[in-house]
């Protein structure tokens, strides 16, 4: 009996858990989506720099800056490659976001380029449920997986001390 009512609770928080991350992929693109929004106003100064003092392009200017004497101008032009990079990585996963699946997404996140925005984005999470079809049958099936994983291995113990009385028994 109490295990029975055990194993529905446990059910009942790891679907509630499993709802989450529907939820969390949403809120994370959004996170990305307002980075990439904010890089792509950085990289429309360099341009217009870039222009305005005749280069070719960004590549460049920035090809000049590192030939450059003085530290700080070479070092403002490593920072500006870098935001170049970080700007065509950040491109990636919100193609990844746009057009895949939930366990795309999910694998972006976990990948090199997507979990330098997992902290700040479960700093701003706010539970709720997902309102997408996908959403709700992967919570509902990794709940139940989650819930398979950890209870099976319970109810096998039980049930072998359960035999042991009873053979004790006899």
């Amino acid at each position: 009996m109490i295990l029975s009512t055990l194993d529905k609770l446990f059910f009942g928080l790891t679907l509630l858990f499993a709802l989450q991350v529907p939820q969390f992929t949403d809120q994370y693109y959004q996170f990305i989506a307002g980075v990439q929004s904010s890089n792509q106003w950085q990289i429309d100064g360099y341009q217009q720099v870039a222009n305005k003092y005749n280069y070719a392009s960004i590549e460049a200017m920035i090809a000049h800056h590192l030939n450059n004497e003085v530290d700080s101008v070479r070092d403002d032009a490593l920072q500006k490659q870098q935001t170049i990079a970080r700007f065509n990585a950040i491109e990636n996963g919100l193609s990844i976001f746009e057009k895949g699946n939930l366990l795309q997404k999910l694998a972006y996140i976990a990948s090199a380029n997507g979990r330098e925005f997992v902290g700040p984005t479960l700093k701003q999470f706010s539970f709720g449920l997902p309102i997408s079809t996908e959403g709700i049958v992967f919570g509902v099936v990794f709940g139940l997986l989650l819930n398979l994983l950890f209870s099976a291995p319970a109810r096998v113990i039980v049930k072998k001390r359960k035999a042991r009385k009873q053979h004790a028994k006899r």
